[in-house]
Order: C-alpha cells, then sequence, then structure tokens
C-alpha cells in the first residue's frame, strides 16, 4: 500500500466523505453549475459501460445534436476528443464539472458520462443533474472496496436515486431494484422471451424488445446487442425516432478495445477489455460461435491472459482461471496491470482456478506472451487478447509504461509475417 493508501485508511469515514464531496460542490460552483444547461445520462453497470456511452453518443450525433462524453476511453466535447490517459473512468477533483462547462460553452445539448461505482463512492456524481440513468448489468466487483456486493450495488444505485428517468435491463435480475429507486418514466429493454414479473407489468412505462427494435448491428456478441437496446431507450426517451436509431447503430464503428478484430485472416486476433469473469466468458462464448466447431475443423481458441493487481478483486483471479479453462484450447498467462502485487503471485492465483494440470504457458513480459499466442495460431485458429482493451497504460510497481495492446499485436504480426 502506498502513501496515499495509508493515508486514507488512518483518516476517519465522515473526514473522507466531506473531502470527496467539497470538490464537486467547488467544481460546480466554479464552473457555474453547468449541468443545468445540459441534458446529462449517466451510464452505469459492471460490464457495458463504455459502449453504451459511445453507441447513445452516436445515437444522439445522428439526430443532429452536439453532444459531449467521458468514457474510459476518452473526453469528448462536440467534434474535439482526447484519449483519457487517466487510468481512471470518472476523473477526479473538479474534472468532470470543467469538461461539462466546456460542453456547454460549445453548445453541446446532450453529455453521455460514464459513471462508476468507485466514482459515486467518491461523490464525483454529486452536483450533477442526472436526466437519464442508464442500467447495464450487475456482477461482482471491487468488493475489497466497496465491502460487499450489496455496497457495490448500493453505490450503483445512488445514480437511479436524483436521476429523473432510467432505462433498466428487464434480463438482470437487479432490474426490480434500480428501476424502484427512480422516482420517474422507466424504460426496460430485454432479450429474453419469458413473461414479465408482476412488479414490472405495474412500474414501466415502456418495454423495449430485441425483436421490437430489430437492428443490424457489426458489432459481435450477444452482450452488444444488450448494449446497443440500453442506447436504443435512451433516444426513445428523448423522441429520437428508430430510423434514425437504426441509422445510428448501423454504421456505428468498433468501440476501442472493444471485440476489436486486429487481424481476420489467416487466423483472427481479437483484443476485448474484459476483466470480470462475466465479461471473459462472454468474448469466449461469442468467439466460439463465430468461427467453425472445432470437431470439424481442430480450430483453436488461444487465450492471452492476465489479471489486475493492487489488490483488486483477487477472488476473481481462479474464476478466470477456470472460465479459461473450460472454452480456450491454449492458455498463455501474462502481467497485466500488477502494480506493486508480484506478477507470479498474481498469476499463481488464476493458476488456483485450474481444476486439472492443464497444460499452459506463464510467459509474465505481455509482449512476448503476445508474440507466442500469434506464432502458435494457424489457420482458422483465434486469438483472444484481454484484460486491457484499448487502455494506453500499464501499471507496474515502478510507474507507468506506455501500452497498447492493439499496437503491440500489429507490430508483432508484422514481425512474424
Amino acid at each position: 500500500m502506498g502513501a496515499k493508501g495509508i493515508i486514507k485508511k488512518a483518516t476517519p469515514n465522515f473526514l473522507l466523505n466531506l473531502y470527496y464531496e467539497i470538490w464537486p460542490f467547488f467544481g460546480a460552483l466554479i464552473y457555474r453549475f453547468p449541468s443545468k444547461s445540459i441534458k446529462v445520462i449517466g451510464v452505469t453497470g459492471t460490464n457495458g459501460k463504455t459502449t453504451v456511452t459511445h453507441l447513445t453518443t452516436e445515437i444522439f450525433e445522428e439526430a443532429g445534436y452536439k453532444v459531449g462524453s467521458i468514457s474510459s476511453l476518452r473526453f469528448k466535447v462536440g467534434d474535439k476528443e482526447r484519449k483519457n490517459e487517466l487510468k481512471m473512468t470518472m476523473p477526479g477533483r473538479m474534472t468532470i464539472q470543467k469538461i461539462l462547462r466546456e460542453a456547454v460553452d460549445v453548445g453541446c445539448e446532450y453529455f453521455i458520462l460514464e459513471v462508476t461505482s468507485e466514482g459515486i463512492r467518491q461523490a464525483r456524481h454529486k452536483f450533477i443533474n442526472f436526466d437519464i440513468a442508464v442500467f447495464t448489468n450487475l456482477t461482482p466487483e471491487h468488493i475489497e472496496s466497496h465491502g460487499s456486493f450489496e455496497n457495490y450495488k448500493r453505490a450503483k444505485g445512488e445514480l437511479f436515486k436524483i436521476a429523473k428517468r432510467a432505462v433498466v435491463n428487464l434480463d438482470d435480475e437487479n432490474a426490480e431494484y434500480f428501476s424502484e429507486l427512480c422516482r420517474g418514466e422507466v424504460y426496460f429493454y430485454k432479450m429474453k422471451s419469458q413473461s414479465l414479473p408482476q412488479y414490472k407489468i405495474k412500474e414501466m412505462t415502456k418495454v423495449v424488445s430485441s425483436e421490437d427494435a430489430n437492428l443490424s448491428l457489426s458489432l459481435l456478441g450477444e452482450f452488444n446487442l444488450y448494449n446497443a437496446l440500453a442506447s436504443v431507450c435512451a433516444g426513445l426517451l428523448e423522441g429520437i425516432s428508430m430510423t434514425i436509431i437504426r441509422r445510428a447503430l448501423e454504421n456505428s464503428k468498433c468501440v476501442p478495445g472493444r471485440m476489436e478484430i486486429v487481424l481476420k485472416t489467416p487466423f483472427t486476433v481479437v483484443v476485448d477489455y474484459a476483466h470480470t469473469p462475466d465479461s471473459l466468458r462472454k468474448v469466449y462464448e461469442t468467439m466460439l460461435s463465430n468461427y467453425e466447431v472445432r470437431e470439424t475443423g481442430g480450430k483453436k481458441l488461444i487465450c492471452v491472459l492476465g489479471s489486475a493487481g493492487g489488490g483488486r478483486d483477487k477472488w476473481k483471479r481462479p474464476e478466470m482461471g477456470k472460465i479459461a479453462q473450460e472454452y480456450c484450447d491454449e492458455i498463455i498467462l501474462t502481467d497485466e496491470d500488477p502494480y506493486n502485487e508480484n506478477p507470479d503471485s498474481i498469476l499463481n492465483e488464476i493458476e488456483s482456478g485450474f481444476s486439472k494440470n492443464i497444460k499452459h504457458k506463464r510467459i509474465l513480459d505481455r509482449r512476448t506472451a503476445i508474440r507466442e499466442a500469434i506464432k502458435s495460431a494457424k489457420t482458422g485458429d483465434t486469438v483472444v487478447i484481454t484484460g486491457k482493451g484499448a487502455e494506453p497504460w500499464m501499471m507496474k510497481k515502478e510507474g507507468r509504461v506506455r501500452w497498447d495492446d492493439r499496437d503491440v499485436a500489429r507490430e508483432e504480426i508484422k514481425k512474424l509475417a
């Protein structure tokens, strides 16, 4: 634990909470409460937030609106955007209020904000008027930070208490919890065809199903259809027509580092941010459904897998190993973002999820691991590199190192060509 962590641990909670709340308050004051002059849509959940933020931005732009956004990938103000290189989805201090003011000043009418549980815990959502709160899904994450899954869920729920309206994933088991926190209009979206529970029938204002939406997407995976439906509902709540929404989604480009195909032939190389057990499983399932079954051609799924350090969600490391064993033919374990932890210890914990003595490789150097995966791929195989997506840094004990899985994969493909 660094000096900052020790100070935080020694500080009484009430003082820490006061410290967190002072910054957004002064930010709102200094920048003249910008969210009063722009419609803000907050997107939260465990997985899919960044994709929903990007798709929603594209829908509103297709409708002719000037839009700003903050996500784990970028800061966007109208036509100008820059990479988010902070390794932080919701920037602290007064940054969000500052960017909101910039958006208002250039004439943006909407602002799409990716909202994290950590950001909420540190009051970064305070003094922002949210018009719509969007819920994607909920699975365990940040348990060490929040203390329990229930605390994690409650943190996410804070957004729905203050939002005027909400969009909720009806297929998620936590749909009732989030929808009932919102006092205004709620739009649900779903893909499953089962009958609706009674509470939803009484409380709903509208349900949008995948059949109703009838979308044509270039994005891979069922989970991306869920992400698209969340964006559809946000657009519908603001009166955007389905014709415009469909056109925006049909023309939507790949979200950087999210199921991004780096190479298509003779084998496939995909980079994805998947860093939770749920998202990892969905990525592997999607890739298995998008190439020939092994029985007909002996095609392999090769994974490059790591897990973040710094005391972050240690419980999920064996789970990631278990999932990789279930879906992958070749597993290469490697460094991800070890922070101040021993990288070997992190890999040991991933290995503890293997139920048998399966064949796999440990290559701590991430570039070498990616090279090895690409070298071992044959025609028709698929290499999946997960954990970092389009992140521009790797966090090590000695500090942050410039990095991008996509660039490294392309460089290694070129060398081996």
